[in-house]
């Protein structure tokens, strides 16, 4: 497959140095597909980097920020392949994914030979699999990076990317991805990066339970939720749900609990992202698995998955 020079439609033959064709147009337009709670501190960093970006979302609104800063918006998918070799996508689902790049106005109808597709989306990696194939047909290269650190770690620009596609690739991807993260890791082939955020998921929901389970436990007790979420993280028992994110309202603020759970991870997504098909046995995650189903049903899908402290309140009959 011929390698192209960004921002270029001049194609080179693959013997060309990949590294320094893509270094040289560095400051070409990036596409960037999807600008929701994640997307949209993720497009900014870019812009702040000095990447003049194209940009599209299925809601318009979402599209206003980025608009005032610069971001060039534009209809479709499509219409920002055909504007720019450089694409990066952040969508809530699998078929959202399998839309914007397959679907009648996706980013596979205009794509230029040689593009660079980084999908940060958390999807099934068997989709990645079959949306990177689809690309390949086209002459262009998809890889996986789905990212882990939340809303916070998008807007500064400290999120971790876990990369999977060609390892020839790499050096290109973490040009853009290390604008909007510390860490930016290889994984090997394409769905790799989707497998190593599936196994963070599952013991991020188990933690982020067990946290909700413990703070709860600690105010019935009648300790002081702040004072004991201060002795948690200074004991043993630290861990992000209790440090960074942690799930009862008034102890941190610039978290989804401090905002009746508005934002952030939801839930929904959180039990659809658990479950898993192999016959790998995961009693604990089988179990988070099956609470995160039940508070979908009992109204707290569009939450953020730290709602299940409240749930567990609801659980008790305290709300």
């Amino acid at each position: 497959m011929a390698a192209v020079l960004r921002g270029s439609r001049y194609l080179v033959g693959r013997s060309f140095n990949h590294v320094s064709s893509r270094s040289m147009a560095s400051k070409t337009p990036v596409g960037f597909i999807g600008l929701g709670n994640m997307g949209n501190p993720m497009a900014k960093n870019l812009l702040k980097h000095g990447y003049p970006i194209i940009a599209t979302d299925v809601f318009p609104e979402s599209c206003k920020e980025v608009q005032e800063l610069g971001a060039q918006i534009v209809d479709s998918p499509a219409e920002v392949a055909d504007k720019a070799d450089r694409i990066i996508t952040m969508l809530p689902s699998s078929p959202n994914v399998m839309e914007v790049y397959t679907g009648s106005n996706g980013i596979l109808k205009k794509v230029k030979k040689g593009s660079l597709l980084i999908d940060s989306s958390t999807i099934d990696p068997t989709v990645s699999k079959e949306m990177a194939a689809a690309a390949e047909k086209m002459g262009a290269v998809f890889m996986d990076a789905p990212v882990s650190g939340g809303v916070g770690a998008a807007s500064s620009a400290k999120l971790t990317f876990m990369v999977g596609g060609a390892e020839e690739e790499f050096t290109a991807a973490k040009e853009l991805l290390s604008c909007m993260g510390a860490n930016v890791v290889y994984c090997g082939q394409v769905g790799t990066g989707q497998a190593a955020k599936i196994c963070n998921n599952m013991l991020l929901a188990i933690g982020m339970i067990g946290t909700a389970e413990t703070m709860n436990l600690g105010i019935r007790l009648g300790l002081d939720p702040k004072l004991l979420a201060k002795i948690l993280n200074m004991s043993s028992g630290r861990c992000w749900s209790s440090d960074t994110y942690n799930p009862v309202p008034g102890v941190m603020e610039g978290v989804p609990s401090g905002n009746n759970y508005q934002g952030g991870f939801g839930t929904q997504l959180m039990a659809k992202l658990i479950s898993t098909n192999t016959k790998t046995p995961v009693p604990l995650g089988s179990l988070a698995h099956q609470i995160y189903r039940m508070m979908c049903a009992r109204g707290y899908a569009s939450k953020d998955f730290s709602s299940v402290f409240a749930f567990l309140r609801e659980e008790e009959g305290q709300q």
